[in-house]
This record gives structure tokens, C-alpha cells and sequence, in this order.
């Protein structure tokens, strides 16, 4: 993970669920104690057994979905072991990284997809698809933007920016992540939507504008509005579902391409689920007409038990907990984890823990062994209907 690494979801675990009331603040507070989240979410019964050695794209694909990751370059160029257990077990692959503009764009008039064109070729050579993370954010843009992009050339540097990158990759991607976490209704705006450069510089239209340029530049690729937060149980979830659904419903009621939603599912070992609230919601979005991707899944334990057992039995219960929900969903198409391996999970820094253990978030360990959580995910696939 590079040092400048997402903020908005680094933000959002470390307020964790110190923003909620009521019940679910008193269950915070007993979430504090390890000891009372080792007898309230550890189920030691609880069986994780898989049938067969079949690999995770495999089991996926069986039912018509698509598993992949997000992982850097330079990780799939210097780990050989790494290298080989993507290539086993995925079917797609997004840049962590590489196609955000603080990396594609380091001056104002230069772009570099050297990087990104390297995985893309790493994909393409693997009967791997490949998708683009992120054409518009208000975080990791470059060190010149403050001081080059102002209300009169925004629009310039926008459109060109969406032209070039997608065109890059015209007909040679899955699809894109086009604006990403443009909605935050804690920032106060009726619209729900969040205070960014782009909303300031060009007003609420540049999410509407961003999926026509895209659109234009390539008419093939799947475009994909991708948010954090949606996932759990809380009133401040529930109002970004709100908020998401009703922008989505503003940008189909408007003949906006846009295609897909990406749920980032970035979700806290701890924190519930509301499973009927959360189907609801996955219903709303496919009776737009659009596709749902799973984009950026892993599970935090950084206030978890110590016990690396019982850590990692709740983990993979979270993640099938949570995957057994979204996959009833036939619109969901794809599930994409935000790395394979504990040895390279961005949460080794914007999640750690206090306690200094490793963390153990995604499906592999840290040997690249595989954990219960792999186990976990292979199950909610094997149990998925298909599409």
C-alpha cells in the first residue's frame, strides 16, 4: 500500500462505531472489551468445512460471478509466491493503486500507465479481466492539483483526464470505476452528496458529466459509481444508503450511463449486519437496472481477540455472514477482495491494532497459507444461486 493510501476508508475505521447512539453505542462500548466480543461474535462450533480444492474464481464462475483482487504492481513484479496464487485463484484483477491520478498523472501534462498497463497485460496474459480504479476522487490527486486546478480550467483537466485514461484502455477493460465516494451526508448538504474540489469547481453535474465523457471514450466498458459504508447496521449507514440510492435514481431518471454499483465492503470484524435492511437495499439498486459489484472486500480485526484462532473464526464468519446476504442478489455479478494476502493488506497501517499483532483480514496469512476466512468465501459461493 502506498504511503498516501485511502484516507476516506482510513477515516472510517478508525471512527469505527464511535459515531452511533443509543443501543448500538452501548454495544460499542461492550465491543471495546475482547473478551465480550470473543463470547458475543466466536461461535467455536461453527463449521467452515469446503468441498473440494477448487479455487475460489472456480467455485465463483460455477455460479456465474467473477472473484478477483486489488493488488499493486510492484507486489505481483517482486513476489513470485504472490504472483501464483492470484493467478490460481482469480479472474480479475483492478490496480490498487496505478490508474489514481496522483500515480497516472504525475504533471499536469504527463501521463504514466506504465505501471497499470503492466498488470493489464499481467491479466490479459492470465485469462484475467481487468478493471479501473478511479477515474474521479477527491483523494490521492497529485501534489500540483491544489495549485493548477481552479474553478475556470476544472472542467478542462476533468474531461481530459476521463478522455485519456479510458481511451487508454478502450475495449481492453471489464469496467471503471468512475466517481468514487462522492457521497458523505454528514457534510450537510441536501443532497447528501460530500464537499470535494469537483463539487466545488463544477457543481453537483460533474458526476453526471464524468460517466458521459467516459461513456464516449468507451462504449463498451462497464461503468460503475463504487462507495464506502453501506454495508452494516447503524443509522449512519442507513442514511448513506439512502443518500446513494437517491443519487442513483437522479442519474438513470437523467439517461446517465452508468451501469453498476460497487459496494467497497470494507466491513469491521465487530460492527452487525441487518440482513433484511441490507437486501432491501440490493434490491433497489438491481430495479434501477444496474449491476452490483463487490469491490473492495476485506474484513478488519483490529479489535478483535488476540487469539489468532478465534480471530480468524470470526472474521470468516463475517465474511460469509455478509457474502451469504449480497449473493442472494442476482444482480450482484462480481466479488473482488482488496488483496489476497495478510502479508499486503493495506490495513497493516491504516488498520493495525493496538496490540501490535499482525493482522489477518484477507484469505491468505501472512505465509500465504490459506485461512478459514478462503474457506469462508468458498462456501458462500458454493451456496450462491446462479445467475
Amino acid at each position: 500500500m502506498f504511503k498516501n493510501s485511502s484516507q476516506s476508508r482510513r477515516r472510517f475505521l478508525y471512527i469505527g462505531l464511535s459515531g452511533l447512539t443509543g443501543a448500538t453505542a452501548l454495544a460499542a462500548v461492550k465491543n471495546s472489551n475482547p473478551m465480550y466480543l470473543r463470547h458475543a461474535l466466536d461461535n467455536p462450533k461453527r463449521d467452515f468445512q469446503v468441498a473440494g480444492l477448487a479455487s475460489l474464481n472456480k467455485r465463483a464462475a460455477a455460479k456465474g460471478l467473477i472473484y478477483g483482487v486489488a493488488c499493486g504492481q510492484n507486489v505481483l513484479v517482486s513476489d513470485k509466491i504472490f504472483q501464483a496464487n492470484v493467478v490460481r485463484q482469480c479472474g480479475i484483477l483492478t490496480p490498487e493503486n496505478e490508474l489514481k491520478w496522483q500515480f497516472v498523472r504525475p504533471r499536469p501534462d504527463v501521463f504514466d500507465f506504465s505501471k497499470a498497463d503492466w498488470i493489464a497485460g499481467f491479466a490479459r496474459a492470465h485469462n484475467m479481466l481487468f478493471r479501473g480504479h478511479a477515474l474521479v476522487w477527491h483523494e490521492q490527486l497529485p501534489d500540483w492539483f491544489k495549485e493548477v486546478v481552479n474553478r475556470q480550467n476544472a472542467e478542462k483537466f476533468f474531461v481530459e483526464h476521463i478522455t485519456t485514461v479510458t481511451k487508454h484502455y478502450a475495449g481492453k477493460i471489464h469496467s471503471w470505476d468512475v466517481v468514487n465516494e462522492a457521497i458523505k451526508p454528514d457534510d450537510g448538504l441536501k443532497s447528501g452528496l460530500r464537499q470535494t474540489p469537483w463539487l466545488k469547481f463544477l457543481g453537483p453535474d460533474y458526476i453526471e458529466l464524468a460517466y458521459r465523457v467516459a461513456a464516449e471514450a468507451d462504449p463498451k466498458a462497464m461503468l460503475v459509481y463504487n462507495e464506502n459504508g453501506l454495508e452494516h447496521n447503524g443509522s449512519e449507514y442507513e442514511a448513506k444508503r439512502t443518500a446513494v440510492l437517491k443519487l442513483l435514481e437522479r442519474l438513470k431518471s437523467r439517461g446517465t450511463p452508468i451501469h453498476a454499483l460497487g459496494i467497497q465492503s470494507h466491513l469491521l470484524g465487530q460492527a452487525s449486519l441487518n440482513p433484511k435492511k441490507l437486501r432491501n437495499f440490493l434490491s433497489n439498486v438491481a430495479s434501477l437496472g444496474l449491476k452490483i459489484i463487490i469491490s473492495e472486500l476485506d474484513v478488519t480485526d483490529q479489535k478483535l481477540p488476540l487469539d489468532t484462532v478465534v480471530r480468524d473464526r470470526i472474521v470468516a464468519a463475517k465474511y460469509e455472514d455478509y457474502l451469504s446476504v449480497v449473493l442472494d442478489e442476482r444482480a450482484v455479478i462480481a466479488v473482488l477482495t482488496w488483496g489476497l494476502s495478510d502479508r499486503y493488506s493495506w490495513l497493516s497501517t491504516f488498520g493495525s491494532r493496538s496490540d501490535r499483532a499482525p493482522v489477518r483480514p484477507l484469505p491468505l496469512d501472512l505465509n500465504f497459507k490459506s485461512k478459514l476466512a478462503l474457506n469462508a468465501i468458498a462456501r458462500a459461493f458454493d451456496k450462491a444461486p446462479k445467475r
